[in-house]
This record gives structure tokens, sequence and C-alpha cells, in this order.
């Protein structure tokens, strides 16, 4: 068996899951288990996670379970310096962890407000902090944020929840830039699964169609050894596809004045999705504003 599972595309490797006691998470790290990877079942609480340790090693794979709360710094400290002393190393992070307070902004407290957004957010900087230095020691490193349609294009009742997720990729960009010298990729899934989280929110017909099983093969995609860096995959019911986000080519309607009324008459072509780019990095959209004021007044100087 042990020989079997050395041939396996995740072997060798070891993954930190979080909030992988039930629901997508318990599909990652069984999923991760299965591509030969050792696993680290962490959730708050940790029987589930226990449970799904005894399932791993039933199926021959190896894991560890560890409650803790993505919130807490020194618990997630604790955590992966029990990893490294198990394992050694630490190669793959998927920050999973979440709640949902869900509520019109009107009727929405700023304290669930806040709180969501600790979980998803600042849950998944302090764990990946946490991996950060030992990722880059080693020179290798695969992070994987769980982003959601919610915050790539907003959902009623989810302010909190779009906002976090949204943030979350905003922290990929980053992440993945500054670790791409140290071979560490940096990417986010936007899954849509049935789990106690989207209990209430989807059909019972659709939540039949959206196992969570049918999402965790992107794993493979995202935080395997030829993963992309930068990349937002969709998923659900078998179905993936990448979300991107663009900049227009735009138009340049100079200073003045009439600068403002400029706009709204071109508004149109200052939209126009023909010709949108992906930009490499956030200063890409100061550099193109730069290029085309230069431009047009070198237009005007050859006048």
């Amino acid at each position: 068996m042990t020989g079997e599972r050395d041939m396996l595309p995740m072997a060798g490797r070891v993954a930190i899951v979080t909030g992988s006691g039930g629901g997508l998470g318990r599909s990652h790290a069984l999923y991760l288990a299965s591509q030969g990877a050792r696993v680290v079942v962490n959730d708050l609480a940790l029987a589930a996670a226990e449970t799904v340790v005894a399932e791993i090693e039933k199926n021959g794979g190896e894991a560890i379970a560890i409650g803790a709360s993505v919130t807490d710094d020194a618990a997630i400290g604790a955590l992966v310096q029990r990893t490294v002393d198990r394992w050694g190393r630490i190669d793959i992070l998927v920050n999973n962890a979440g709640i949902l307070r869900d509520k019109s902004f009107a009727k929405m407290s700023l304290d669930d407000f806040r709180l969501v957004v600790d979980v998803h957010l600042i849950g998944a900087a302090i764990c990946c902090k946490a991996v950060w230095d030992i990722m880059r020691a080693q020179q290798y490193g695969r992070i994987l944020m769980t982003t959601s349609s919610s915050g790539l294009w907003g959902n009623f009742g989810q302010a909190n929840y779009g906002a976090a997720k949204m943030a979350l990729v905003g922290l990929m960009q980053t992440l993945a830039i500054e670790g791409e010298k140290y071979g560490i990729r940096v990417n986010a899934l936007a899954p849509t699964a049935a789990t106690q989280m989207t209990e209430g929110v989807l059909s019972d017909a659709s939540l039949d169609l959206l196992a969570p099983e049918l999402v965790s093969p992107a794993l493979l995609a995202l935080v395997g050894d030829d993963a992309p860096t930068r990349t937002i995959l969709c998923a659900g019911a078998g179905h993936f596809a990448c979300a991107d986000v663009t900049l227009s080519n735009g138009i340049f309607v100079g200073a003045g004045a009439a600068a403002g009324q400029r706009l709204l008459a071109d508004w149109e072509q200052v939209a126009d999705r023909d010709g949108a780019v992906i930009p490499a990095y956030g200063f890409t959209q100061a550099e193109r504003e730069a290029e085309s004021a230069t431009a047009q007044l070198q237009m005007l100087a050859d006048r």
C-alpha cells in the first residue's frame, strides 16, 4: 500500500486544511489524502476533525487532527509548529474555514460584519503568515484562498461575507506576487457546494447536484506541483470555470471643468470590455493612465 501511495501526485506533500471537520473542508482533506498528501485536519470541533482523520487512516492515508480557531494567532502558531515537528515541512495551506451571518445590510449589525470578516479574511491572513516563512525557506508553497461568487459579483444579504471573500482575492493577488521568487503559488477557489453553510440558501434540487466531493478535484490543479498562480477557479456540480478581474482599455478625457461631462458622454467607450486585459500587478492601472496622458500631451505638442 505504501508503495502505491508513493506514486500518487501529492505523495510526500504536507497539507493543512482549515475548517475541515465537515462539509467542503472535510471533502478537501479526504481528497488531498487520496492523492498522497499527509493532512492536518483543523477544526474548532476537535471531535469532528478526529472523525475525518479516522476516515483518512481507514483509506490508508496519514493525517492528524488539531483543534484551533483560525482567528487565534497563538493556536495557529502551535498548529504550524506541531505540523513541522511531525512531518518537517508544510507544502500546502487550504484556507477553508468560514461562517455565515446573513442579513440585509439594513438589518446587519456591525458585530456580525466584523465577525465574518475576522474569520474569513483575518483568519486566512493569520494562517498564511504562520506558514509564510516556512514556505519561503523551503522554496516551495501552495496556498489556496476560498473566495465566493458572493464576493466576485455580490449576493443579497451577504454584504459581510461578500466583502470578506473579495478581500481574499486581493490577498491572493499580492501574496502571489511576493511569493513568486520563492516558489510559492497562491490561488483562489470559488466553490458552490451543499454544506451546512448553504442550507436554506439553495433549493433542495440544486443541493442534490452540488455535492462537496464534486468541488475538491479542483485542488489537484490549484495546489499541485504544476499549479498556476493568481487564478480564480469557480467550481460546482462537476463544472469548472475561471474568473478574472479585468481592466478595460478606457479612454483619455483629460482634466478641466468639463472632464466629468466628457466622461459621461463617452461612458460606453470607457466601459467597453473589448480588448480588456488582466493586469499583472496593481500599478498596471497607473502605468496605463500615465501612458495615455503622455500620449495625449505629445499629440497636442505635435500639432
